[in-house]
């Protein structure tokens, strides 16, 4: 894959650089796809509680398969497709048996790929196949990694992520994640071997405001822009920065201040953070 720039018929076009990738370009798989409703950061009362969510493209959520709970029974890939819910793409997987499931495209793939789930040590570990986490060979590349056994895939499932797998003993699998953070993992969790693909999701530049707005993505004004009865940062004489630290409308200190809960269960399996600090214990 690589990056593509088209030549400047438009003016939405001449700041718009997108992967090049072969994708499917028929419907998805009609048994696979579930209608979405749209809460547009909304919650049960209707009150925006997420700000600049809005609009967009009418979706159908496509039913990915996280678990990878059909074991031993081999699979092909008969096409890759675009997924509008996710950065990566997605792998339509015919089983032996006939039964049809996507997974998460990981990097390399193409049609004819064979996949398959595993509860037993192997010989060859290819990109696609499911094992538990110790089945595993140390220092390789995984993604899609549960955070408790049978819980489906939580971790490392954004375009071009892996984690990798450091170190295993009797109790616990170390698994490095892809923000840099060293965490401890029951060894009995299932992760697909290989990296995730479209890689180069991170090297697109949408070219023009409409293309956000038909992901559903609103305007965002900086606060700063504001005055002082709409923002803690807003006001002052000409392009003032505020005058004080960053926060948000409502007080709420921005770049810097931990958010995660110290009360968090798995605060305890974390071993070093993702900026580098080590956990200090008891």
């Amino acid at each position: 894959m690589s990056i593509i720039q088209h030549n400047p018929g438009t003016p939405g076009q001449r700041f718009l650089h997108l992967s090049k990738r072969k994708l499917y370009k028929n419907r998805p798989e009609r048994s696979l796809v579930v209608s979405k409703i749209r809460g547009s950061g909304r919650n049960c009362y209707g009150r925006i509680t997420s700000r600049r969510k809005g609009g967009g493209h009418k979706k159908l959520y496509r039913i990915v398969d996280f678990k990878r709970d059909k074991l031993n029974i081999p699979g092909v890939i008969s096409r890759i497709e675009y997924d509008p819910n996710r950065s990566a793409d997605i792998a339509l997987v015919v089983y032996r048996d006939g039964e049809k499931r996507y997974i998460p495209c990981p990097r390399n793939a193409e049609i004819g790929t064979k996949v398959v789930s595993l509860n037993s040590p192997m010989d060859n570990f290819n990109a696609g196949m499911s094992l538990p986490l110790n089945m595993m060979p140390l220092g390789i590349p995984i993604h899609c990694v549960e955070l408790h056994p049978g819980c489906g895939a939580v971790l490392a499932r954004s375009a071009g992520t892996h984690a990798t797998l450091v170190a295993m003993d009797g109790k616990f699998a170390t698994v490095k994640m892809p923000s840099g953070e060293i965490r401890l993992l029951n060894p009995k969790c299932r992760a697909t071997i290989g990296e995730i693909g479209n890689g180069e999701h991170f090297k697109q530049s949408l070219g023009k405001a409409g293309r956000n707005r038909w992901l559903g993505r609103r305007p965002r004004v900086r606060g700063v822009a504001m005055n002082p009865v709409d923002h803690p940062m807003g006001g002052g004489e000409g392009r003032s920065s505020g005058g004080r630290h960053p926060t948000s409308p409502w007080a709420q200190l921005a770049k810097g201040l931990p958010t995660r809960k110290k009360s968090k269960p798995t605060n305890a399996m974390i071993i070093v953070r993702r900026n580098g600090r080590k956990v200090k214990k008891g």
